[in-house]
C-alpha cells in the first residue's frame, strides 16, 4: 500500500484534476486507487457534482452517501479553511484532521491519495497550515503547479519550503493553465533545471471524459 499527499503551489491549479487522472489511470491498469479530500471550502451542497468532493466520488464510482467518508470538513465560503470555518463557528480540530487522514490510509490495498486544500501554506486553523498537516503525515508529496506566468517563483519557493521541513517530493506536476502566455513544455523544462533532480511532469488541459494521458503513467511509476 502506498499513500501520497497531493498538494499545490496555490489554489485552482489542478489538484483534483491530477488526482482524478491518477485514479482513472490506475483503474485502466487494473489497480485500485482511492482518495480523500478532508477539507474543502467554497462548497455548495446543492452543486455536489461539480465540487471537488463530488468529482472525486464520481471518479471512484461511489455514491453521494459517501461524502463524509472522503470530505469531513466542508465550508461554504470560498476562503482559506481557517477563515471559512470561523464564519460558520466550527473550527477545524487539527488533531482530528490528522487522525481522519491516518485512518483513511490504514488498510488500503493499493494507492491512497490525500488531497490537500489550497496551497502549502494555507491556514487550517489559528496555528496550523497545510504544511503542518503534511509534516504530521510524513507522506511523499505530489506538488501540483500551474503553467501560468509567475509559476516559476511560486513552484521553486514551495520546493524550498518543503525541503526545509524534510518532506519528500515524489514529483512536481505542472497542470497546464488556461490561456497562459507560458508554453507548458518550456515551463516544465525551466522548473526542472532548478528542481534538484526532482522529476517534473507536464499534463496538458484535457476534457473531463478524456482517456488518461500517458503522463499519469509516468507519475504512477514514481510513487
Amino acid at each position: 500500500m502506498t499513500a501520497i499527499f497531493v498538494t499545490a503551489t496555490g489554489t485552482d491549479v489542478g489538484k483534483t484534476f491530477v488526482t482524478v487522472g491518477l485514479i482513472r489511470y490506475l483503474c485502466t491498469a487494473g489497480r485500485a486507487g482511492d482518495a480523500i479530500k478532508p477539507v474543502v471550502s467554497g462548497f455548495d451542497p446543492q452543486d455536489l457534482a461539480s465540487s471537488d468532493p463530488g468529482i472525486l466520488l464520481d471518479a471512484l464510482g461511489r455514491p453521494a452517501a459517501d461524502l463524509d467518508r472522503i470530505s469531513r470538513w466542508r465550508f461554504a465560503a470560498p476562503l482559506s479553511p481557517a477563515m471559512a470555518a470561523r464564519r460558520e463557528g466550527r473550527p477545524i480540530d487539527f488533531n482530528a484532521l490528522i487522525d481522519f487522514s491516518r485512518r483513511a490510509v490504514v488498510g488500503h490495498r493499493d494507492i491512497m491519495f490525500i488531497e490537500g486544500v489550497g496551497g502549502i501554506m494555507v491556514p487550517i486553523d489559528d496555528t496550523h497550515t497545510v504544511l503542518d498537516w503534511m509534516s504530521a503525515m510524513r507522506l511523499p508529496l505530489l506538488l501540483i503547479a500551474g503553467s501560468y506566468v509567475g509559476t516559476m517563483s511560486h513552484t521553486l519557493t514551495a520546493l524550498q519550503v518543503l525541503a526545509r521541513r524534510n518532506l519528500e517530493v515524489a514529483a512536481v506536476v505542472v497542470s497546464e493553465s488556461a490561456d497562459s502566455a507560458a508554453p507548458l513544455e518550456e515551463t516544465v523544462a525551466t522548473i526542472a533545471r532548478f528542481a534538484d533532480a526532482i522529476e517534473v511532469i507536464g499534463i496538458p488541459r484535457l476534457p473531463r471524459d478524456a482517456s488518461p494521458h500517458p503522463a499519469f503513467g509516468r507519475i504512477v511509476a514514481l510513487l
